[in-house]
C-alpha cells in the first residue's frame, strides 16, 4: 500500500515520524500485516536521514505496532493487534497514572465496584471449571501461614483477575485488568495495618461458592460487602494517618 508521507518542518523528527506512521495505522490507511516502505523510501518521503527513520521504527516496534522480518520476503510490517499487549499497555499506563496521583482512588474504586458487579453476574453464567479452579487456588494461597503482605496482595489481584476472566468477555477483561492492577495494590498499601485477611478470604470464598452454584445475586452481594469493607478500612487508615500527623505536628 502506497502512503504519501509529507516532509517534516520541525524538530524531534524521529518522534514525529513515529507519530505519523502510528496515525496511519490508527486511521486504517495501514492495516494489519501491511508492509511499510523501506528505510530509503521513507527517508526520501520524510526528507530525513536513514538513522532518523531507524529511530522512528524502533519507537514503533517498542510499542508493538510493527515487526521486522528478514529474508527475500522480509521488511517491516504492521502488527496484528494482540489482546495481551493491549492489556499490558493499558495496565502499565494506569499503574503509572495512579502512582502519580492523576486519578482519584475513590473514583477508580466506584468504577471498579460497578464494573466488577457486572462481572459477577456474567461470570455466574459463563464461568468454567478452569476459572473456578483458578479462584480456589488463590484462596488457598491467601490462607497460607507466613504469607507476606506483598504476596497476599498479589494473590488478591490474581483472584479478581480470575473473576474477570470468568465472564468470558474480552472487552471487560481489557477494561478491568488495568483497574484491578492499578487500584488494588494502592488499596492494600493503605489498609494493610487494618485489613483482616480472614475477612478478605471469607468474601472470596462466598464469591467463589456463589459462582460455583451459578448464583449471580449472591456473588454480587458478597462482592458489594467486600467493597464496602475496603472503603471502611481506607477511611480508618486515613483517619489514623491524620491523627498521627497531628500528634507529630
Amino acid at each position: 500500500m502506497a502512503i504519501d508521507f509529507k516532509p517534516l518542518q520541525t524538530q524531534s523528527l524521529a518522534g514525529q515520524i513515529a507519530d505519523r506512521i502510528r496515525q496511519s495505522i490508527v486511521d486504517g490507511r495501514l492495516g494489519a500485516d501491511d508492509r511499510l516502505p523501506g528505510e530509503e523510501q521513507l527517508a526520501r518521503q520524510f526528507e530525513v536521514s536513514r538513522p532518523t527513520i531507524r529511530e522512528a521504527l524502533k519507537r514503533l516496534a517498542a510499542q508493538h505496532l510493527i515487526r521486522s522480518r528478514r529474508g527475500p520476503a522480509g521488511g517491516t510490517f504492521v502488527n496484528r493487534p494482540s489482546e495481551q499487549q493491549l492489556r499490558d499497555s493499558l495496565t502499565g499506563a494506569a499503574i503509572v497514572a495512579v502512582s502519580m496521583g492523576e486519578f482519584d482512588p475513590q473514583e477508580i474504586g466506584e468504577a471498579r465496584r460497578e464494573l466488577e458487579l457486572l462481572c459477577c453476574r456474567l461470570a455466574a453464567g459463563n464461568r468454567t471449571s478452569t476459572d473456578l479452579d483458578a479462584m480456589a487456588a488463590e484462596i488457598a494461597v491467601q490462607g497460607e501461614a507466613g504469607l507476606s503482605d506483598e504476596d497476599f496482595c498479589a494473590s488478591d489481584v490474581r483472584f479478581h483477575r480470575a473473576l474477570v476472566d470468568a465472564t468470558g468477555n474480552k472487552v471487560l477483561q481489557l477494561v478491568m485488568y488495568p483497574v484491578i492492577e492499578a487500584l488494588q495494590p494502592v488499596v492494600n498499601l493503605v489498609i494493610f495495618r487494618f485489613r483482616e485477611r480472614a475477612q478478605i478470604i471469607g468474601f472470596h470464598r462466598r464469591i467463589l461458592d456463589a459462582l460455583t452454584s451459578g448464583d449471580a445475586e449472591s456473588a454480587a452481594a458478597a462482592l458489594t460487602e467486600q467493597m464496602i469493607y475496603l472503603e471502611d478500612q481506607i477511611a480508618t487508615a486515613q483517619q489514623w494517618r491524620r491523627e498521627r500527623s497531628g500528634e507529630q505536628g
